[in-house]
């Protein structure tokens, strides 16, 4: 019992390592051209959609393992 446990967490901090990497990787810097001349140039964040669902999923699943992990080692007390 407590093997599982201890296995949905490793599982769990693992899951929220990769959603975080998927989130940064999600977002880029690009340069916004100037809308009148003689202004600055501007920078804007841009996301990549299907990194920003990945993230999303990641955390819902580190989110469900934790609780399952956490459920079952205090079970096996």
């Amino acid at each position: 019992m407590k093997r599982t446990a201890l296995i949905q967490l490793v599982l769990a901090g693992l899951t929220l390592v990769g959603a975080v990497v998927s989130w940064l990787a999600a977002g880029s810097r690009e340069k916004v051209p100037p809308i009148l001349e003689g202004q600055p140039e501007m920078t804007t964040m841009v996301y990549y959609p299907p990194l920003i669902v990945l993230a999303l999923a990641l955390l819902t699943a580190a989110g469900v393992l934790a609780v399952l992990g956490v459920a079952r080692l205090r079970a096996s007390r």
